[in-house]
Order: C-alpha cells, then sequence, then structure tokens
C-alpha cells in the first residue's frame, strides 16, 4: 500500500517516484512540487498545542551558556509540567536561544515571570542531576564581577562536563549506599564519626599555630597567611588543618600548584587516616566528573587538587587552603582568567569558611591581607626560623674561580668548593631558570639577538653538537650571518639545565648527575652523593635534605621587565632552599648574585615577610595590584580606544596607554582604587557588552589584576 514494486520486487517509495515524474513528466512542474514540499516543511515546523505549565513554580530562570557579555543575565523558561520532576534547580537543561539550541543551568524555578510575552519551554532537562548548587552559584558570580567576566565562563570553569555513564554509575553507587546505610527498622544510621589527626603538633612552633588550630575544630572560621618554615613537611601541617575542620563536621578545599603537590598531600592525608578526593585535569574526564560528584553528594568532604578545585561543591565547606599562591599555576588562563587566591577568598567569604594562605615565600597579596585585616600572619619565631634554615651567602657572578674546572662549570670559586665539598655527604641542587641546551643565542660581535631568517623567532642550540635552529618553527640555520653587521659566529645569551649538566658533569665527574626539568620531572632522589640539576619548581626532595644548593643564573629571574620579577625570584629561591639541610646539619646555600640588591638579602636573612611588606609598599607607591585594581585592555586600536570611550569609569580611574605591541595591536591599563573595583569592572565590562551587541568583528581581551602586566 505504501510503495509501488515494480517487476524484479524492489520497492520505489511513492516520493522517489514523484520526483523523478517532477523531473521526466513534462505536465507536471518541479517548481510546484518543490514549492509543495515547503509547504509541508513548514506544516511540520509549527509548534503544537501549547505543553501545559508545571503546577507549581512553572518558571525556571536559566543562565544559558553563552559568551556574550551583553547577554550575562538569567533568561525565563517555562517549565511543563512532564518535565516538573526532573526540572531541579541546579540541572543542566537545554533550551532554545535565539534560533539555536544551547546548554544552560536551571538556577531556581519561581511562580511569575516579568517577561510579558509568552514563555518559550525548557527544551528539554539534560540531566536531573543538580550539579550547580546555590553556593557555588553565588560564587561563580561574584568572580564574574571581581574579573568583568561571565557566569557561563565562570561555571564552564568550575563544573566539569558531563560524562553520562558516569553520572550513572554515581547514581547507582549512591543508591547502593543508602540502601546500606538504612537498618532494620528503615532508620539512617548517619554518618561515622571523623577521625582525629589534628595532634597540633605540626603547628607547635607557631605562637597562634594551636590558636588557629582550636578555632577550626570549634566550629570557627579563621583566616590566616602562614609562613612555612624551612625543612618542615608543609602537608603535615596542612593534614592537621582538614583534620581539625573535620572535627566539627566540617569539609575542606586544598588548593596546590600541580599534580606532584596534590599527590603529596594526598599521601599525608591518607597517612593520617583522613579520606579525601583527588580533583585535577590528569584524571580524565570519566574519573574527574566521578569523583566530582561523590563531592557533590557529599560521599566525600575534603577535597584536594589544582586552580579549578576551589570551586569543588564541598558539603558544609568549614576551610579553603591554598599553597604557594606565588606560584603562575595557579592563574587561569582562560577568561575570565581568575586566580585561585582571590576565588578561596570570596568563597571563604560567602560561604563564612576559614581560608589559610601558605608557602615558604609570602607575595604582596599576601601581605596586603595581613595589613587589611581580613587575615592573620603566623609565622616562627626567628629563633626556630635560624635553626631550621640552612646557611645562605651570595657571591657575585663576576668572581671566577682560578681553578680551570670551576670555569668551565660558570661556577664562582667558593661556588664551585661549596659543592664539592658537601658532595661528600650527600646530593647537591643546582637550580637553574631555564631548561634546554642553549635557548637564546646573540651575535659575537655586536651581541644583537639571534632571530630565524623564517618567522623571526629565537634561535637556540637544543644539543652540544646540534647546528642552531628556531626556537618556533624549528629551521635550521647554518651558515647564520648576523643581520645588523654581518658577523658568523654565535655566542650564548643563556644557558639552560641540559648544558648546565653537561658541564657540571665535566667539573665533577664521576659524580652522577640527575637532571629535572620540562616533561622529565623527577621527584625524588636518595641520599647518596650526586648533582641534581632543576629548574624551578622541578626541584625534587632528596632524603634527609641536600647538603647544599648553588642557585645560578640570578641575573635572568631579576632582569625581567615584570612587576612581580623580584617577588617571583624570591618565591623560587626560598622553595629551593628550603629543601637544604638545617645550618647545624652543614646544610648550605649559595645564592650567585649581587649581595646588596634586596630580593637577595631577603634569601640571606631568611626574611620572606619583610620582603612582602617592602614589594606591598612599592606597589601601593606605584599604584599596582594589589594596592589598586587594574584592567588590561588588549586589542585593536580603534577597538580598546572605542571601550575606554564607552566605559563610565569612576573618578578616581587612572588610565596608561594605549601603547602599541605587536602584531599591531595596542594595550591599555586602567587602574582604579579598591573601593572603586567593582564599579571599574562593570564598566569595563558594560563597554565591553555595547561592542559585543553591535556585533563587532574586533574584539578587546580583558584581564583584571594578571600575573603579568604584559598580558
Amino acid at each position: 500500500m505504501g510503495a509501488h514494486r515494480p517487476r524484479g520486487g524492489v520497492e520505489v517509495s511513492r516520493r522517489t517516484l514523484a520526483g523523478e515524474a517532477a523531473a521526466t513528466l513534462p505536465g507536471l512542474d518541479a517548481a510546484a512540487v518543490a514549492k509543495g514540499r515547503a509547504r509541508k516543511a513548514k506544516k511540520a515546523r509549527r509548534p503544537g498545542p501549547p505543553d501545559d505549565p508545571a503546577p507549581q513554580l512553572p518558571v525556571a530562570r536559566v543562565a544559558v551558556d553563552t559568551p556574550l557579555p551583553h547577554l550575562d543575565r538569567p533568561f525565563d523558561y517555562l517549565v511543563t509540567a512532564k518535565q516538573d520532576a526532573t526540572a531541579i534547580p541546579g540541572c543542566r537543561v537545554r533550551v532554545r536561544f535565539a534560533g539555536q539550541l544551547l546548554d544552560g543551568y536551571l538556577l531556581e524555578r519561581v511562580a511569575t515571570s516579568e517577561h510579558q510575552q509568552t514563555l518559550k519551554p525548557l527544551n528539554r532537562v539534560v540531566s536531573s542531576e543538580p550539579v550547580l548548587s546555590g553556593d557555588i552559584a553565588k560564587v561563580a558570580r561574584a568572580v564574574a564581577d571581581r574579573y568583568a567576566g561571565t557566569l557561563s565562563d565562570v561555571l564552564r570553569l568550575a563544573i566539569p562536563p558531563r560524562h553520562a555513564a558516569a553520572e550513572k554509575a554515581a547514581a547507582e553507587k549512591a543508591k547502593q549506599v543508602l540502601d546500606k546505610a538504612l537498618d532494620k527498622t528503615g532508620e539512617s544510621r548517619g554518618p561515622e564519626e571523623p577521625r582525629d589527626a589534628a595532634t597540633g603538633e605540626a603547628w607547635s612552633e607557631y605562637p597562634n599555630g594551636v590558636e588557629f588550630l582550636e578555632l577550626l575544630r570549634s566550629g570557627n572560621s579563621p583566616r590566616a597567611v602562614w609562613s612555612a618554615t624551612p625543612n618542615r613537611d608543609w602537608s603535615k601541617a596542612v593534614t592537621a588543618a582538614v583534620a581539625a575542620t573535620a572535627h566539627s563536621d566540617r569539609g575542606s578545599v586544598v588548593v596546590v600548584p600541580d599534580h606532584h603537590d596534590v599527590e603529596h598531600v594526598a599521601r599525608s592525608l591518607a597517612t593520617a587516616g583522613v579520606g579525601a578526593v583527588v580533583l585535577t585535569a590528569e584524571l580524565g574526564p570519566r574519573q574527574r566528573y566521578r569523583s566530582w560528584l561523590s563531592v557533590l553528594r557529599g560521599e566525600q568532604q575534603v577535597v584536594v587538587g589544582t586552580r579549578a578545585a576551589v570551586f569543588a561543591p564541598v558539603e558544609k565547606l568549614g576551610l579553603v587552603v591554598v599553597w604557594d599562591d606565588g606560584d603562575d599555576l595557579h592563574a587561569e588562563p582562560r577568561a575570565p582568567y581568575p586566580h585561585a587566591r582571590e576565588v578561596a577568598a570570596l568563597r571563604a567569604h560567602i560561604q563564612g569558611a576559614a581560608l589559610l594562605v601558605g608557602g615558604y615565600a609570602r607575595t604582596a597579596e599576601g601581605a596586603a591581607f595581613v595589613r587589611s585585616g581580613f587575615a592573620k600572619a603566623i609565622s616562627a619565631p626567628r629563633a626556630i626560623v635560624r635553626d631550621a634554615a640552612p646557611r645562605v651567602r651570595a657571591i657575585d657572578e663576576s668572581s671566577r674561580a682560578i681553578d680551570p674546572l670551576a670555569g668551565v662549570a660558570r661556577l664562582p670559586q667558593i661556588a664551585w668548593r661549596t659543592a664539592k665539598d658537601a658532595l661528600q655527604s650527600g646530593p647537591v641542587l643546582i637550580q637553574v631558570p631555564r631548561r634546554g641546551h642553549t635557548p637564546s643565542l646573540a651575535c659575537t660581535r655586536c651581541r644583537t639577538r639571534a632571530q630565524c631568517s623564517v618567522c623571526h623567532g629565537p634561535l637556540v642550540l637544543r644539543t652540544s653538537r646540534s647546528a642552531a635552529a628556531c626556537g618556533w618553527c624549528g629551521q635550521v640555520e647554518q651558515p647564520w650571518q648576523c643581520r645588523e653587521c654581518g658577523h658568523g659566529q654565535l655566542r650564548a645569551m643563556a644557558v639552560g639545565a641540559q648544558r648546565t649538566a653537561e658541564e657540571l658533569g665535566q667539573a665533577f665527574s664521576p659524580v652522577p648527575v640527575i637532571t629535572s626539568s620540562g616533561d622529565k620531572v623527577v621527584r625524588h632522589v636518595s641520599a647518596a652523593p650526586a648533582l641534581v640539576i632543576a629548574t624551578p619548581g622541578a626541584e625534587p626532595a632528596a632524603d634527609g635534605g641536600y647538603a647544599a644548593a648553588l642557585l645560578l643564573d640570578a641575573w635572568a629571574l631579576l632582569g625581567r621587565a615584570d612587576l612581580r620579577a623580584s617577588e617571583e625570584a624570591v618565591r623560587r629561591w626560598f622553595n629551593a632552599s628550603a629543601l637544604v639541610r638545617t645550618r647545624a646539619a652543614g646544610g648550605e646555600v649559595v645564592l650567585v648574585a649581587e649581595s646588596t640588591l634586596r630580593p637577595v638579602q631577603a634569601l640571606v636573612r631568611w626574611d620572606p615577610v619583610g620582603h612582602a611588606a617592602r614589594e606591598l609598599d612599592d606597589r601601593i607607591a606605584t599604584g599596582m595590584p594589589p594596592a589598586r585594581r587594574v584592567a588590561l585592555l588588549t586589542g585593536a586600536p580603534t577597538s580598546v580606544n572605542d571601550v575606554l570611550a564607552r566605559a563610565a569609569l569612576p573618578t578616581d580611574v587612572v588610565t596608561l596607554g594605549p601603547t602599541p605591541i605587536e602584531d599591531g595591536k595596542v594595550r591599555a591599563l586602567v587602574s582604579v582604587s579598591l573601593a572603586n573595583a567593582l564599579a571599574m569592572t562593570k564598566a569595563v565590562k558594560g563597554a565591553v557588552g555595547e561592542r559585543s551587541a553591535r556585533k563587532t568583528t574586533d574584539p578587546v581581551r580583558v584581564v583584571v589584576d594578571p600575573m603579568a602586566l604584559g598580558g
């Protein structure tokens, strides 16, 4: 009935025959057939009878996933009767928006809408899992406002992508746990009492450390900036704080720079009997989402992870810890570019939780927390710090050794002698700022930096036997000729970890040489004598500590044209020196740098607190963060000028630029007092939103309080 069956038994649909007839029969107009099909398609698109609204709270306020700043607000949709049970606040939904189907989060359900026209129904409820809690929604909104971003951008960072299989498995597991928790009478047995590992020993050397733990144990929410004592396992102090918080039946979030630190803290928590879940990108989509769901459902109260873990939906949050807050890994490289320390502070304030920001060094932001009264300082007395720290000496790089082997190793005589003596009792750490072999080359005659003839990238040497090649495109430059003077000889402008390892291997043969940098990071070495060449952040821990450490090429860190160059150099030096044995055990650090420099003196005296205070004074004098709120605008000249002209900036704003940068773009720096910080970010975001509404093609990148003022 529905098909024509010709000879041979092959079915041909009537629609196919009609199409062929339109093309072959002279009496049938093809245009008329096409018009008829268009009418049928239009009729098929006509909406059917309206769905019945939900009997209660039929209006859903949805945060639509769109990066456009002028659409950064909730939109109202109708919840139908069929969706009533599954449209739970916090769940994922799909909605029809501007002719497209977009994802979104259901923020809340209300009885009525201010929208005068008929509301569109939710297209569908993707999952009834309430992945966006009310607290996280408030924090995400505050972060978006603080960084002139959109809520959808922040939620992309806060909530991992859905994994349906993991969600189904987590739901089945939750049901099994609930069934097991019920006794024969059907009454819940409740959660077990948390194990208490907070003995206080790790905090006993800090005058107000035990008080900090007692406040956590009693359910209070203190805020502290902690300067950790060298030669101590900082993870044990963090574990004690987490355990004290668990004693008051509250959860904790611990945020560290990388997955190696995550493993270190997780081991410490496990040893102390404190259950925790790990949240890092290295877990993979399925495992990460499963672990995240276990936190959301209250199965885990302690989270350890990298920067995105600061948004973990811990139930009854009591403590947020950020370790080594000066590490640039805490800064999110995606819009709106929030910093984990600032998100932690916002979250602690909004949710009434405790805050602990710690490290061997202290940032200017940490000093500002203390000076403003937002947090209290925790540090050990000077006598304890002196006993725990190694001996530190600063040696001018110009004082070369007489010994020819020391000259080969590029070391001053005292540094070379220190390493030689220390190798008699254990490993020696050599910190080199750059990885690779020779990451920067220049003309021997005129010192002009050597560049690629194709893409103008920097020329590098990858090994001692290789030819100079471009570090960007790989083009081999042989022979090479200076574009300024025509000379053909190259010299090293900077030396990397690989070349340093080669030179020291010759100078200290037959001592083993271990290299740790880049994607080949060594996390632990034995107490046997060895030279350990490492870049900052890749220094392995040594059994019993290092006998000595040499901190080379200080000029490469201090000479950077960056606001945080001094602070970052001090942080890297302190982190490496904290791995060296105490002064009483013979531990010694040699910093190859001019001894009169303020950052160098901070390490020699082991005074991270004083250095941070002076850094903060400098920022106040220059009007830079954290003394003032700064927004960095980057884009085409006309676009940046347009944003500046449209933004209704506060009266105390200071604008620097626009100044030209690479690729024909410009950069402008907008600075304002902290009292008017939110007004400034709102104005900048509003101006960017106006351009977005006009569908301008040249976007302006906005970064608030960037780690580097280079954008």
